[in-house]
């Protein structure tokens, strides 16, 4: 009475193969968006207001969640 279970994965190759591309934008969003700090909090510094960390490293984190639904979303090739 042995009973044989299949051992499918839920996402296929492709499917973590995105997962690992959406993290990667996140992450690289996440590290253009670090920074810009002054070491005295009398001085102001302006780079905190760039436009690598107002603009791209934002849009890249939401690119990267977009590609991480793509694959949570997409149909896995059997």
């Amino acid at each position: 009475m042995k009973q044989k279970f299949a051992s499918d994965f839920v996402f296929g190759k492709r499917n973590y193969q995105l997962m690992l591309i959406g993290l990667a934008f996140i992450a690289v969003g996440f590290i253009l968006m670090s920074g810009g700090g002054s070491d005295n909090p009398e001085v102001f510094n302006e780079s905190i207001y760039n436009f690598r960390r107002i603009r791209v490293a934002p849009t890249l984190v939401l690119i990267g969640f977009g590609i991480e639904i793509w694959a949570i979303l997409a149909k896995p090739s059997k």
